[in-house]
Parts: structure tokens; sequence; C-alpha cells
């Protein structure tokens, strides 16, 4: 076995270029630390640019394309969490339900799966920097299953409850794991179509939630949905642990069994795996153990910079509307004045999320990440406005009796929201999760920006039946409609890219010892 896997990593090169680390002299632009002091950042030999850059030096694709896509299968229990209320809450609410709800119950049980994901979020991050990335992803599916059955075999309203929490839970913990794994078992040509597979679950949960809630009871569509997180459970024995996480708990022999598993013959392994190690020795990277160290860590400019643009990204981005609808739908159809059949419509719009989420895998790696947030800013803005006047006139029609005109504009309204949502907003803060915080505590900062996103899905979800009663459904929709378009001002400014850049690259720059994530030479596809 040894001489066989000699046989797969090449011979380390020879080549050298020296890496100088442009802030070592600002206290505040060095965010690692070291027994609990920062370190001081020293010039450390790293390996030149290799054929690893090119096609020819590049790890086998399928193998990531498969790591990635079984750390992601969890991700479709959050879209299954988003879409269960859609077609539940109707059949809950209905005269004939075993189970009868009132507005209030209905919205708790909307909104108890986002309550229960910021707590999911934050532990999910300690457990990643204490037991790695690929046991965490393991653990996750647990409360997912209890959940799932808690709800499916449920005699009263508190059951639904606590399922709810439980799925909401299991959802929070399993998205910082699956981006932070996928992101950090992928070269950087494929990483962000990759880390874009998170999005196309939960779009893919939204969608089965949609069609087989269609067809059957509410009870029965919990049951099927626990097939999910089990599925999940059995094919994440198999995965391997992140090379970058084997590393920094001084693991290397394992890192290169991990990186041997995941790139395959064609990939010089020797060579990036001696650009992990100088990294980190670079940047002094050792695991936290004190709160006093993790604290300063998270102080430290290369996360808190990246922490506050995107939790502010998914503020803009939740508080366009998109979970209003996907919560919502049936309802939001109703109030639109839409003339169509409800289930079909809302069937049909799951179809269209999980379409446009794939084409926006693909466009991530060709457009980068600020021209896709822009085109979801605009188009999801401009919609949710058409949206919003088209509602007024319906209320208007309704007083005065007079009969809807032009159905089809609101159903063209939600249709086009989606698409131009699914591929900014629904795909790029998250690939972003995985990218942008330092090693050290990529995992804690990575579930405390989960949180933050599922605090504002709460904080959305929860509002909305209020606000449709302050505000009329026109307000209400007017007011997401405008927290869109406003968001592209931030955007513009605070949004970097990071289409192509390494994670060493995107941890320089926050860390202030480069200035710009911009290259004079071609940089390659993320």
């Amino acid at each position: 076995m040894a001489d066989e896997k000699s046989s797969l990593i090449p011979q380390p090169s020879t080549s050298y270029q020296q890496i100088y680390s442009y802030g070592a002299t600002s206290k505040e632009s060095i965010p690692f630390i070291k027994n609990g002091t920062s370190a001081i950042v020293t010039k450390s030999p790293l390996p030149a640019d290799t054929p690893l850059s090119s096609k020819a030096g590049r790890g086998k694709a399928f193998r990531q394309v498969m790591a990635s896509f079984i750390a992601n299968l969890g991700t479709i229990n959050t879209g299954m969490a988003f879409g269960f209320s859609a077609t539940s809450l109707p059949q809950l609410k209905s005269a004939n339900s075993a189970i009868p709800i009132t507005d209030n119950e209905a919205s708790w049980i909307a909104s108890l799966s986002a309550a229960g994901t910021p707590v999911g979020c934050i532990v999910s991050g300690y457990l990643m920097d204490n037991i790695g990335r690929r046991l965490t992803l393991i653990v996750t599916e647990v409360p997912l299953i209890i959940g799932w059955l808690l709800v499916a075999f449920a005699q009263n309203v508190p059951m639904i409850y606590i399922g709810r929490l439980l799925i909401g839970f299991g959802s929070g913990m399993v998205g910082a794991p699956a981006r932070v794994y996928t992101c950090e078992v992928s070269q950087p040509h494929l990483r962000g179509m990759l880390g874009a597979l998170a999005s196309v679950g939960v779009s893919t949960g939204v969608l089965i939630q949609y069609v087989i809630g269609s067809v059957t009871s509410w009870n029965i569509l919990a049951g099927i949905s626990a097939t999910v997180p089990i599925l999940s459970l059995l094919t994440m024995l198999f995965l391997p642990e992140t090379p970058n996480y084997l590393l920094s708990h001084d693991k290397r022999e394992k890192a290169e069994s991990a990186l041997t598993k995941l790139r395959g013959s064609t990939c010089n392994l020797e060579d990036e795996i001696e650009k992990m190690i100088a990294f980190k020795e670079k940047n002094h990277v050792e695991p936290l153990k004190s709160p006093r160290e993790i604290i300063k860590a998270l102080m430290s400019p290369s996360a808190l910079k990246p922490f506050t643009i995107l939790a502010l990204y998914f503020f803009i981005y939740q508080w366009c509307g998109v979970n209003t609808i996907t919560f919502y739908a049936v309802e939001v159809f109703e109030a639109s004045g839409a003339q169509f059949d409800k289930r079909y419509l809302t069937i049909s719009l799951g179809i269209i999320r999980v379409i446009f989420t794939v084409v926006g895998c693909v466009l991530c790696r060709r457009c980068g990440r600020r021209p896709l947030t822009f085109v979801s800013a605009l188009g999801c803005g401009s919609t949710m406005i058409i949206l919003a006047v088209y509602m007024y006139f319906v209320h208007y029609w309704k007083q005065n009796g007079i009969t809807p005109m032009h159905s089809w504009i609101p159903v063209a309204s939600i249709f086009i929201f989606i698409i131009c949502c699914t591929m900014g907003y629904l795909i790029i803060p998250w690939v972003m999760i995985g990218e942008v915080y330092p090693t050290q505590v990529r995992g804690i900062v990575g579930g405390m920006t989960t949180c933050a996103a599922h605090l504002s899905v709460f904080s959305v979800v929860k509002t909305f039946p209020y606000l449709k009663h302050a505000l009329y459904d026109y307000g209400t929709f007017a007011l997401y409609g405008s927290m869109s378009i406003a968001g592209t001002v931030f955007f513009y400014m605070f949004l970097p890219e990071t289409k192509g850049r390494t994670l060493q690259e995107i941890e320089d720059y926050f860390c202030g010892r480069t200035k710009s994530l911009k290259k004079n030479s071609t940089p390659e596809r993320a």
C-alpha cells in the first residue's frame, strides 16, 4: 500500500517563491492567535505556481463533485423545512383537519423551524472546529430524523411545535459544515460551482415538499421527509475529513490520505499539501483552545470584516421577501389575485427555483459573485414593486366589486422574482461562507453567519402576518422591493469579488496583507 500511495503522489516541487506579509507591522491586521497572543507573521516560503493551476495538474473533478454532493445532501432538509408549511398549513387550517389550528398557531408552525435554526448554527460552528467537518455533518442528521418523525406522528399542536424546532435546529447545524466542507475539499476552479450545491439542495427540498405535499397529507409528507437525513447520515460515513482541518491539527499523514481520496492521481498532491503547510506555518495557524484565544480571533479584521458584510447581505436578501413567498406560497398567490390553480402555480414555482438554482451554479463559476448579486438585487426589487402595485389595484377592485384584470401580471412577477433571486441571493452568500473566513475560526464564524441568516429568515416569516395587517399585502411587498433595491448600494461599495481566488488569498485580503483580490494574471474560474 505504501508503494502504491507513493506512486500516486508526485515528488515535491523544487521551485519556491517568497511570500511576504504586508500587514506584519500592524497588530490589527494580524488575526492569528498563538498561545493567547497575536502571532508575529514571518516570511515563509510557499511553493511556486505549479501545474496544479493548469488543467494537467488538477485533481479528478468527479471525486470532488461526489464528495460535495454527499456533503450537501443534508441541505435538502433546509428546503424541506421551508416548503413544508406552504402545503401543510392549508390542510391543518381546513375544517376537517385532525389537528385544527388557528392563524396564530399557523404562523408559529411556519416560523418555529427558523427559530430553532440559529441555535443549531452556533452549535455546529463549535463542533466543526473541535470534532471536524465530517463528524459534525453526521451528528446534524440526528435531530432532523427525530424532528420529522415527531411531526409525522403528532397527536397535537405542541408535538408539531417540538418537531419543527428540532427540524430547524438540524437545518441550522447542517448549513455551515456542508458549505465549509465543500469549499475545503474542492479546488478553486470548481469551488464556486460546488459551493452552490447547497443552494440547489435547498431548492430541491422546497420542490419535494410542494410536489409531494400536493398529493398527500401533511403527516405522511413529514414521514417521507425523514428518509433524507437517514440517507445523508449513511453516505457521510464514507467520506474523509477535509485536509485543511487535519493539517490544522498536525495530522499530515491523514491529510495526505484524505487528499489522495479527493484528488486522485492526476493532481500534484505533495505540492498542494506543501502549500497548505507553508500557509499554516506562515500564519501560525494552530487550534484555538481557550475562550480568550477564540474571542481574539473572532474580533480580528479577517473574521469581523467578512462577517459584517455577509450578515448584512443575508439581512437584505431575506427582507427582499423570498421566504415569505416560499413559506406562504399558496396564500401569496391567492392574495395576488392570480386566477390560475394555486397548487399548480406552487409546484411550478418550485420547479423554476430548482432549474435556475442550477443555472446560477454554472453562472457562479463564469460570472463571479458581484454581477450575480446585482442581478438579484435589482431584479427582486423591481418585481416586488410591480407585484405591490398590482396588489394595490386588486385591493381597490375588491372594494368596488370590479373583476380583477390581467391576472398574469402577479404570476409573472413572482416567477421572475424567483428566477432573479435564485441566480444570486440564494447562492452567493452561502458560497462565500466557506470562502472568506480564517482557517482557525472558519467553523465558529461560519456557524455565526448562518445563525444571522436564519434569524433574518425568522424575522421575515414571523412578521409577515403582522405586516399584512398593518400595511396590507401591497404595502408589505413594496417594503420588500424597496429593501432589495436599496441594498444595491451596499453591495456595490462593500462586496468583494472572490471568484478564482484561493482561500489563502482571500484570507490575506481581509487581514490587510493585500489591498485587492484582483490579479494581473488571468484567474482560474471558480
